[in-house]
Formats: structure tokens, sequence, C-alpha cells
């Protein structure tokens, strides 16, 4: 596409459009090269559920959410109350995640992490009824070394930490059912 013409002015507006369809076309070609460019296949959720850290983060938000929520035995609800498994259901049912129902249950099926790996939304896991070694309480890791859940009847669904000497010693284990 030239123009030609013995205006001066004429020829500059000239170069100027012919630099404007330069630059569309390289637009369109590097738009095509774009779409030529090797398939990178799209990072699946977790057969249990979505994945990430932030789905993690809104599962911790969410049971700080139920702070204060009325203890209730098989409780799963806020309008019910919870016990701690029910608490642990109704948090990550929210985003989507199915667990089993009781504390036992959600140990075995989660994927075991050490103390170190702890991120929000992990599970913490604890045997109460000594001498027996089953798991038999659960509660839901908020970051910073604490964690929620639904620890007695009579008490309310709280926030209390891992070093706390009466859980400290009672931990059987860590629990994580989304990915990083």
């Amino acid at each position: 596409m030239f123009l030609t013409s013995n205006n001066p002015s004429s020829s500059g507006t000239a170069r100027r459009r012919s630099t404007r369809w330069h630059l569309v076309a390289l637009l369109c070609l590097s738009g095509l090269a774009a779409g030529c460019a090797p398939f990178q296949p799209e990072t699946l959720p977790s057969p249990t559920g979505p994945a990430g850290s932030d789905a993690g983060a809104r599962i911790a938000r969410e049971a700080i959410a139920q702070v204060g929520a009325t203890y209730r035995n098989g409780g799963a609800s806020p309008a019910q109350g919870f016990d701690c498994s029910g608490l642990v259901t109704y948090v990550f049912g929210g985003q989507g995640i199915k667990v089993p129902r009781t504390a036992a249950q959600q140990y075995s099926a989660a994927r075991p992490i050490l103390a170190g790996e702890l991120r929000p939304g992990d599970l913490v896991f604890f045997q109460l009824v000594p001498p027996s070694r089953e798991v038999t309480h659960v509660g839901i890791y908020t970051g910073q070394g604490r964690f929620v859940h639904a620890p007695k009847s009579g008490k309310r669904v709280c926030e209390t930490r891992l070093d706390d000497e009466y859980f400290r010693e009672r931990i059987a284990g860590y629990g994580r059912f989304v990915t990083p």
C-alpha cells in the first residue's frame, strides 16, 4: 500500500498509515503465534475438592467464623451446633470438599503431614481417651500454632494453641485434604 503524492505532508501521512498497518499485522501475527503455543493442561483440583492454598485459607477463615457456636454431640451446622468432626465436615463441605464424618475416619482418610508442614486448613488430630490410641478429636489449623475446634459439651467452638499443655501431650498427628 503505497501512496504517491507531490505534497510532502501527504507522504508523511502515508508513512504513518503504513506504519499502523505494519503494527496491526504484527499484532495479528503475534496473536496467531500465541495460539500455536504448546498446549498447557489446566491444573485440576484434587479428587476430594478444590486445590490450593487459597482453599486452605478459606477453610481456616470459615473455621474462625464458627468460633462461639455451641457444642452439640452429633452436630454439624451452626444452627444445631457442632461436635469436633461435624465442624470439620461443615467447613470443608462449604468448600466442596467431602470428608468422612468422624475424627477417626478423617484421620484415616487425610494425607499425613509433618508438624513443620502445617498450613491453614490442615487438620490436627488428638487421642483424648487414654490409654486408647484411637483418634477421638480433630481441629482445623488456622496458622501461627493455633487451631479451631469444638471442645466438649458445655463449651463453645473456640481457637486454641497447639502448644497448650493438654493438647500438646495428646497430639496424634496432622493431615491434609487440600493440596498446597
